[in-house]
């Protein structure tokens, strides 16, 4: 199965890629409250909508990062569209060989949900840092545990239970490094019902209009299977929350 084509496919109805409103987004770019030519990097930037849109309030210099050739595509159009002269550049490569010119250059570097990128939430942590100035702002989107599912769904599901933490777990994470918590927006059922919801929407939609793509069945069933487990158990057990983070040490050896 083509992942990035399903990611595309049952993302097409969402503005941002995961379970956060656009009023939180649009709280978050606030609170940044970033200077004019300050140095962006966003890990996993998906559609660019909010490297877009902090490009829009504050004519920053940014960079985005992300593999899907799906996604890159819908921010590259939607750059060209609402922020033609700025100083943007997006990057079709896995993020997790990413290495800019200067290490430590940036005032802002964020990864809204794709830890996976760098085997969880720590070493996320760690690359951020790698790449962000002292006093520099780090934000990150992760999942917690609120309570532990039962056998049941791990041995249904492709998480295991090791690969996420508590919400205050996440926070220690990142104190451990050097980091300074700032803020947190933790996701209400409302966002990952409409996050979720969404998805089911895209792919029905999806399957009215293309019947006969021959990876319409595995689409299918791969979302059906991924309903179940969140209406089932991930709806009260997992939550999604980001965090804002100010890098306090020098550079961390990674």
């Amino acid at each position: 199965m083509d992942f990035w084509k399903y990611y595309d496919v049952t993302h097409k109805e969402h503005l941002v890629c995961n379970p956060m409103s656009i009023e939180k987004l649009n709280e978050l770019i606030t609170l940044l409250a970033l200077k004019s030519g300050s140095k962006v990097l966003e890990i996993a930037t998906g559609k660019g909508e909010f490297l877009i849109r902090l490009v829009e309030k504050y004519n920053v210099s940014a960079i985005g990062v992300d593999i899907s050739p799906y996604h890159l595509g819908d921010a590259k159009r939607k750059a060209k569209e609402r922020v033609p002269n700025a100083d943007l550049t997006l990057i079709e490569m896995d993020g997790a060989n990413y290495k800019p010119d200067t290490p430590e250059s940036f005032d802002l570097t964020c990864c809204l949900g794709a830890s996976w990128i760098y085997n969880g939430h720590e070493d996320t942590l760690k690359y951020l840092m790698s790449q962000t100035k002292r006093n520099g702002l780090v934000v990150v989107g992760e999942p917690f545990w609120i309570s532990k599912p039962p056998k049941e769904y791990f041995d249904l599901s492709e998480i295991k239970y090791e690969m996420f933490s508590k919400h205050a777990g996440n926070v220690q994470i990142g104190e451990n490094l050097g980091l300074k918590l700032l803020y947190t927006f933790v996701s209400t059922h409302d966002e990952w019902d409409r996050y979720l919801g969404l998805q089911w929407y895209a792919i029905d939609k999806y399957a009215q209009v293309y019947p006969e793509d021959p990876d319409l069945p595995e689409f299918l069933a791969k979302l059906n299977k991924e309903k179940k487990l969140y209406l089932k158990w991930e709806r009260e057990a997992l939550g999604w929350a980001i965090y804002v983070f100010r890098k306090t040490l020098e550079r961390l050896d990674c």
